[in-house]
């Protein structure tokens, strides 16, 4: 049967130009910008696409166990490539001030042969890439932010602390999903909307507008192997889940754990759940495991502009002022009354007989 596409939708670029008219005395370098975004994921999309059959599986470096980035992980050959398509797509337009990405130790300077602009972005050009060995969905997340004024002024090169601004302050998010098909989920401030890549046009379409987060739901997200080392209130809550309809949730839950963030904030945004990847005790020196800039802030945006919440835990994740470039947070998102309960449990006492009763000292595996 030949497939029939709708030719009503809207491009992208459409979608943007029709954002644009809104603000009559916008320049366009905002929406050239996103554009150049969108390339960069077309590239990704297509080398993600080929897999093992262009030679980019596998760690970086055919020696040894291959290089580590600044986040102590083990770079994949296609995370380095990824990083790449990402500054050689956006750099060179003039709508930048400078850039930062997971994968760099720094800030990334835009080279002196292209002009500078207004805007700073910070990338994490590949998610989940831990997953590419075995075909999972994988996805690129970005945001973008104004640069401070003095740099607008002055043309100076970046630093650090140009790109420590709290969530809120962002003037656009997205993330583009690697999987049977290629989407683009944007917001720019009004709202968040899906577009999906046309592999015959080469161009992303509007297919998933005004995008919400149902406010309740029975599905929650954690890498449950790391129970002892959660806080309190996550066991609560997670115990509770795990209780369900004899429980005081009165409510079965289903549980869900991909290990691919941007799969995961997908299905919560198509729809509802909750994924939490709290602070715990396993390493002291890691108040998280997720990157505020890189992952947090974005994908938080993302959620509350649908309807949706981005808590660390115990306040509102838009509201946190970064203070380091690769500063990990913990994490939790998705349908708003879930995200409220976890955070109301972390400002309650735990009550003695909130514990969980099966490891009590007194309990069904004790005398």
């Amino acid at each position: 049967m030949p497939l029939t596409l709708r030719s009503n939708r809207s491009t992208l670029t459409q979608f943007l130009i029709e954002e644009r008219r809104r603000f009559p005395s916008a320049s366009g370098d905002f929406n050239a910008l996103i554009l150049d975004v969108a390339l960069a994921c077309k590239g990704i999309a297509k080398a993600v696409a080929y897999g093992e059959l262009a030679g980019v599986m596998g760690n970086h470096s055919a020696e040894e166990g291959g290089t580590v980035n600044v986040q102590g992980e083990t770079q994949k050959t296609l995370d380095v490539l990824s990083n790449d398509v990402f500054m050689r797509r956006t750099e060179w337009s003039g709508n930048l001030a400078g850039m930062a990405s997971e994968e760099m130790d720094d800030p990334y300077q835009i080279p002196k042969l292209f002009p500078r602009g207004n805007y700073l972005i910070v990338f994490d050009p590949l998610d989940g890439s831990s997953n590419i060995d075995v075909n999972v969905s994988v996805g690129s997340i970005f945001s973008i932010l104004r640069a401070p004024q003095d740099v607008i002024d002055s043309g100076r090169d970046v630093v650090d602390t140009d790109f420590f601004q709290s969530g809120s302050q962002q003037v656009a998010a997205g993330y583009a999903l690697y999987g049977p098909t290629t989407m683009m989920v944007l917001t720019v401030g009004g709202g968040v909307n899906g577009f999906t890549l046309d592999p015959n046009l080469g161009e992303f379409m509007l297919t998933h507008p005004k995008m919400h987060i149902p406010e309740d739901t029975h599905e929650f997200a954690i890498n449950a192997s790391n129970s002892r080392f959660w806080e309190a209130p996550v066991t609560r809550y997670v115990d509770e889940c795990l209780a369900g309809k004899t429980g005081a949730r009165g409510k079965d839950f289903n549980m869900r754990w991909i290990a691919s963030m941007v799969a995961e904030a997908h299905r919560i945004l198509m729809r509802g759940g909750v994924f939490l990847y709290p602070r715990d005790t396993k390493d002291a020196s890691k108040p998280g495991r997720l990157r505020l800039l890189y992952e947090a802030n974005p994908v938080g945006m993302i959620m509350e502009q649908a309807g949706g919440r981005a808590s660390t835990g115990e306040m509102p994740m838009l509201d946190v002022l970064p203070t380091s470039l690769h500063q990990r947070i913990g994490f939790v998102f998705g349908s708003k009354n879930e995200v409220d309960r976890i955070e109301r449990y972390h400002r309650e006492p735990l009550k003695a007989e909130e514990k969980n009763p099966l490891f009590a000292e007194r309990s069904l595996f004790r005398d």
